[in-house]
């Protein structure tokens, strides 16, 4: 790290911004006592300074070209807000328990995404330590937060975020962060962290006021692009390469997730996502740990995590968005938006063979030809999902999938997810049908943008036919309605959605032909236009995960089965509060296999050595 404010100890401390086009930069310290210290510029346009006097508790602003005070935009912590002061860090002094993890490969990772401030009452990084214990019941071994990046007020999904470097002062700030990882690791726990490198929020945001960290060139829904491949953009992916390795060196993260990598603009011969997983690599080789990098994409394009040696950025994995679009309207039947290109189950098999559905396909919602073809990028670089914080709350009322579908269909949903070939990811609550909504919202202190957001927000919906009026994004309301209800879990259909759940992860993790994945082990089949089969196999075991979407009972002529396989998972079993299985103990191959509607029934035999 060269940038930003490095304390060493003994009150001596370092700091370095990047302006390259001011005429002059000052440190001012607020705390303990107010002083100005020059700095001095280099012939890269970064300015220098050093002091001694400096504790952790010491605040501090730029002073540019001798008429501006702003916060550092490599700031470490923001402990009154995006408008204020600077906060020293040492970053040294933290004392680490987990010397002794070895990190999860993405392959065996089961994933929960979860928002810091409505996961829990308390909505802090220290609250989510008193449910470890549900994550080790559960048998998910990742915990995935959203952005917790510094953003304006105490309430916000965190892609408003304003300083990349910072820790948000509502949720506990970086002391708190960092307790809350060395202690997941030291009860097995992954962490991902979601990071967002294609904007910065509007409030809060003064990038600009040091440097040009923004282009003209390319617009994105947030407004300007981020200046990856313009004119003096060496610095400015310098700054957001120096991020990543940031939360991996100080914070041990083990992953980082990026969000919404299609507005990431990069022309240049070598793309900014590339050269990000080639620093984190080399970090990775010297740390002797190996750190991950897994994308948010919607382009359907297999560079995005294609090896670097075959033309690709060679990202860990990405996010599946076609999964989650051929299930959810398999399911709810909707046509609006983007769902237009999707609702036929052959769209999911193909999904379950191959990857993508769009493998330069027309899209009826894009109106052109898209995607490409994803058949030989092995399973293990899709992350797939039956809902996660964007499908849910970008929605008019925060509803979840549990919100509009029956429990029966709620649980076909669970299995077809959870015994992919793909890495499943839970949001939270999901595991128990949580019957809060996640909605969207806000707490800016600038009242034209919380009207602009208001007004924003009601186009979005528009899209989508959705007409009714939308919870009030500043609300603080709005965000309280959205913190999960932890006392479901014990109650009724809650408690036996847990159970269902922590079968099919212990279910993915003991049987062999789900634990294992390789495009090759993979068959599918649509035996009618509402059910389909998923056929695994390992070196020990096969299995057939078979899938009704109809709201009939249908028979599955079992043609494709090799010897006697037994049943052992039936979502309409009564123990799952299901009506009963219809569905045999055992079946071999020229056998018929009745299913209820929209149940999903999992068969399983012993392969010959």
């Amino acid at each position: 790290m060269r940038i930003g404010a490095h304390y060493s100890g003994n009150g001596q401390c370092q700091w370095c911004v990047w302006a390259p086009q001011r005429d002059s930069v000052a440190l001012k310290i607020i705390s303990p006592s107010e002083r100005i210290i020059p700095m001095e510029k280099d012939d890269r346009g970064y300015w220098h300074a050093q002091s001694g006097g400096i504790s952790p508790e010491s605040t501090y602003v730029y002073v540019l070209d001798g008429r501006i005070d702003r916060p550092d935009p490599v700031s470490s912590f923001q402990p009154e807000g995006v408008h204020n002061p600077s906060g020293i860090i040492d970053h040294n002094s933290f004392s680490w328990n987990d010397q002794g993890w070895e990190g999860i490969a993405v392959s065996e990772m089961i994933i929960y995404e979860l928002h810091v401030g409505t996961f829990t009452p308390e909505g802090t990084f220290g609250a989510i330590l008193g449910k470890f214990d549900h994550f080790k019941q559960l048998g998910i071994n990742t915990i995935e937060i959203m952005p917790v990046s510094q953003f304006p007020g105490e309430r916000n999904w965190g892609y408003d975020g304003v300083y990349p470097f910072s820790v948000q002062n509502s949720y506990g700030g970086p002391e708190n962060l960092k307790k809350f990882i060395d202690k997941a690791h030291c009860a097995g726990f992954a962490v991902i962290l979601d990071v967002v490198y294609n904007h910065l929020g509007p409030e809060g945001n003064y990038l600009s006021d040091f440097g040009p960290y923004f282009t003209d060139r390319y617009r994105t829904p947030w407004g300007k692009a981020v200046n990856f491949d313009s004119a003096m953009s060496d610095k400015v992916r310098d700054y957001f390469i120096e991020n990543a390795l940031y939360w991996f060196k100080y914070y041990h993260i083990d992953v980082l997730r990026l969000d919404a990598i299609h507005g990431i603009y990069d022309f240049g011969a070598k793309h900014i996502l590339e050269e990000m997983a080639e620093r984190v690599e080399e970090f990775s080789r010297k740390q002797k740990r190996k750190c991950y990098l897994i994308a948010e994409s919607d382009l359907n394009d297999v560079r995005v995590v294609r090896e670097k040696e075959k033309g690709g950025y060679a990202i860990d994995a990405q996010w599946l968005d076609d999964f989650h679009h051929s299930l959810r309207t398999l399911l709810t039947k909707e046509s609006a938006g983007y769902y237009a290109d999707f609702g036929r189950l052959e769209q999911l098999e193909k999904c379950e063979r191959e990857g993508f559905v769009y493998s330069w396909d027309y899209s009826c919602c894009r109106k052109k030809y898209f995607g490409s073809s994803s058949r030989d990028i092995a399973p293990d670089k899709f992350i797939v999902f039956i809902q996660n914080h964007d499908q849910v709350g970008n929605r008019i009322e925060g509803k979840r999938i549990g919100h509009l579908v029956d429990f029966e269909a709620l649980k076909l949903a669970a299995g077809c997810m959870i015994l992919s070939p793909y890495i499943p990811m839970l949001f939270m609550g999901e595991e128990f049908a949580s019957s809060s909504p996640f909605l969207y919202f806000i707490s800016h202190l600038d009242t034209q943008l919380v009207e602009a957001v208001r007004t924003g927000r009601k186009k979005e919906f528009a899209s989508f036919g959705w007409q009714a009026e939308p919870p009030d994004p500043q609300s603080e309301a709005t965000f309280n309605l959205s913190k999960l209800k932890w006392e479901e879990v014990a109650r009724g259909q809650h408690a036996v959605m847990f159970s269902f759940y922590q079968e099919l992860i212990r279910l993915r993790k003991t049987v062999a032909a789900f634990a294992e994945s390789s495009r090759e082990g993979i068959k599918t089949c649509c035996a009618s236009p509402e059910v389909m089969a998923l056929i695994r196999n390992s070196k020990s075991s096969e299995t057939i995960t078979l899938m009704n979407f109809s709201s009939n009972e249908e028979v599955y002529p079992c043609d494709n089965v090799t010897g006697r396989m037994t049943c052992i998972l039936d979502s309409s079993h009564q123990k799952w509060q299901g009506p009963g299985s219809v569905s045999p103990e055992t079946v071999e191959s020229g056998g018929n296999v009745t299913m209820n509607p929209l149940s999903l029934v999992v068969y399983k035999t012993e392969v010959s050595k």
